[in-house]
């Protein structure tokens, strides 16, 4: 018989949130499930890792499914770097961070956990993809994704990922029926326009709560954007690879 593929589930929402208890669900239809993910909330930590204190990696049982569980105490990027390092007893053949509550398209791939984990995975040489649903609910409402994941997790395992490349998958918050398919797009030029919310304690102390709104400047019809606001799945080949190629020769030009 031939040996199912060993897929590690993460997530930066915590590992009781109901995108990752949806994502194990789908997982262990398809191979045998690893779950490595934070003991609380990570969103927005983007690549944090942990070097400023210990860590903590414990087992345990949440549901009665087939996978095996860890809770641990760091970032979404720790969570990755534990399972390989310590837990799994060989490199797993696939990494799936998600689902995550909320949207990691365009610029939003920065600060991600969800896709830190995942490119974390791509880093140790496993090919890797984050799933976001783009609905912040707690009880956001799953089914509609999990035709999608399966379908795109199934390619990449047949198909493979190009290494140094992980993938960012975007679902519309939309019913089933009304998604139209899956759209290959780059990721749309965008930023946050910041807004801190200035306020005072009881005992006159100074603080501050982030919020802001997504600006996007990109008019593209190739873009993630353009596909989830036109009710289509997004998927993103993300490279880690930051250096920007274009400029070398400009630089090579300077007088340095």
């Amino acid at each position: 018989m031939q040996e199912k593929p060993l897929i590690l589930v993460t997530n930066d929402d915590g590992i009781t949130a109901p995108g990752i208890r949806a994502l194990i669900k789908i997982m262990n239809k398809i191979g045998d499930v690893v779950v490595v993910a934070p003991d609380k909330a990570q969103s927005g930590m983007g690549h944090a890792i942990t070097i400023d204190n210990v860590l903590t990696c414990n087992s345990i049982t949440i549901d009665d499914g087939p996978q095996l569980e860890y809770t641990c105490s760091g970032t979404p990027a720790d969570c990755v770097k534990m399972a390989i390092s310590e837990i799994l007893n060989r490199k797993p053949d696939l990494c799936v961070s998600g689902i995550n509550h909320g949207a990691n398209a365009s610029i939003n791939v920065i600060y991600s956990g969800t896709m830190s984990a995942a490119v974390e995975a791509g880093i140790e040489g496993v090919p890797a993809i984050g799933f976001s649903l783009l609905n912040f609910k707690w009880d956001a409402d799953f089914k509609a994704s999990e035709e999608y994941v399966e379908n795109i997790t199934l390619n990449a395992l047949s198909e493979g990922i190009p290494e140094g490349v992980v993938l960012n998958v975007n679902i519309p918050n939309f019913k089933k029926e009304e998604i139209k398919g899956i759209k290959i797009c780059r990721q749309a030029n965008g930023y946050w326009k910041e807004d801190f919310d200035k306020r005072k304690s009881p005992f006159g102390k100074e603080y501050y709560w982030l919020s802001g709104e997504f600006v996007c400047k990109d008019k593209g019809q190739d873009t993630d954007i353009y596909a989830l606001e036109n009710g289509y799945v997004s998927i993103v080949p993300v490279q880690f690879d930051m250096t920007a190629h274009h400029m070398i020769q400009k630089l090579n030009t300077w007088e340095l």
